[in-house]
């Protein structure tokens, strides 16, 4: 057991302490920070509402009133925004929660009657065009019955739709936003394939 670490070793009551040693002071290496940039140079910390403050190279002062175009951030009353023509909300900014309503289309079935789990793969393709099939499992052994249910109705949640047994050892696969009409169901029925 002792190859798995599970025992207490001889070898490591020997070991040296690591107090032993003395410290060492780490040393400080000064990187470069910048142009102009010195890590001596005292920034004062930003005032709300004041000027911005940039440094200025080779000056005697380490900052100074910022030129140019950068403009200044600092709070206004709400009356001085309405008054510049600002648009105010109450609160903070809210997501729509429309839904998109999308149209179910009919759609006639595809019938699969596999004969081994290589099928599956047709099953799958036919699901995801967005086309219903039937899932014909009536001549199929027990074990391949089982694979090929387990694989449709992962393939069925996976994609948001549904799977719904219609006869014995048939199954009709129905995708998100497609329905299957009336009239397909009944002719299904004609053929054995819908109770």
């Amino acid at each position: 057991m002792s190859y798995l670490g599970l025992t207490v070793d001889d070898e490591y009551d020997d070991h040296v302490e690591y107090d032993d040693y003395d410290d060492v002071e780490p040393t400080h290496h000064s990187a470069p920070m910048g142009r102009g940039v010195h890590p001596d140079t005292h920034r004062p910390a930003p005032q709300p509402g004041g000027p911005v403050l940039t440094p200025v190279p080779g000056s005697g002062s380490p900052v100074a009133p910022a030129t140019g175009e950068q403009g200044v951030v600092r709070t206004v009353s709400r009356e001085v925004a309405e008054k510049a023509g600002a648009r105010m909300s109450a609160g903070p900014a809210t997501r729509s929660t429309s839904v998109r309503t999308v149209a179910v289309s009919p759609s006639r079935p595809h019938i699969v009657a596999p004969e081994s789990f290589d099928d599956a793969q047709q099953v799958a393709d036919r699901f995801k065009a967005e086309q219903p099939v039937i899932l014909n499992l009536q001549e199929v052994d027990r074990d391949l019955q089982r694979r090929l249910i387990d694989f449709a109705s992962g393939l069925s949640y996976g994609l948001g739709g549904r799977m719904a047994r219609v006869a014995a050892g048939v199954y009709l696969l129905t995708p998100a936003n497609v329905e299957v009409s009336d009239e397909e169901k009944r002719k299904l029925q004609e053929r054995g394939l819908h109770s």
